[in-house]
């Protein structure tokens, strides 16, 4: 059912967007002008009628949007869908100890872990890669992003 003072907003709605009064609306789309006047006022619901017409004379409005409010007006108009947001799973970090294990099957599941928690930023993200020359070996390196993400290497 319609309700008819939500529908006699999104009519407005379309008149502003068209840059219309209701006389020159009512020409347009071949209603009486008295007609028009009583859908504003709420003296009178939409006809199917007045409906399709207004469906057929400006392709901007789907029925849905007109009828129901539900959609968008232009439907042109891009509207994202719902984005969903998946809880991360938690990944235990590897201990001291199982860093310098030699065992090299936990290595392997360890670096595996690791990788499953590594989040790449855009690259456009990346400010500094300057090469960084020790003498000893470098065993792990720890990036901390703004967004409290972070990513794991280990060598």
């Amino acid at each position: 059912m319609v309700n008819i003072e939500d529908f006699i907003k999104r009519l407005e709605t379309v008149l502003e967007y068209y840059s219309l009064t209701a006389s020159s609306f009512a020409d347009k789309i071949s209603v009486q002008r008295s007609s028009m006047s009583h859908l504003l006022s709420g003296r009178n619901k939409p006809s199917l009628d007045f409906i399709m017409k207004l469906a057929e004379e400006f392709p901007d409005v789907t029925l849905e949007w007109i009828l129901n409010g539900k959609g968008s007006f232009p439907k042109d108009v891009f509207t994202p869908a719902p984005t969903i947001i998946q809880p991360e799973k938690k990944v235990e970090q590897p201990t001291k100890e199982d860093l310098f294990s030699n065992k090299s099957e936990e290595k392997n599941d360890l670096l595996e872990a690791n990788k499953a928690t590594q989040i790449s930023p855009p690259e456009n993200q990346i400010r500094n890669q300057n090469t960084i020359q020790t003498e000893s070996e470098i065993e792990r390196i720890v990036v901390f992003f703004k967004n409290g993400t972070f990513k794991n290497y280990i060598h």
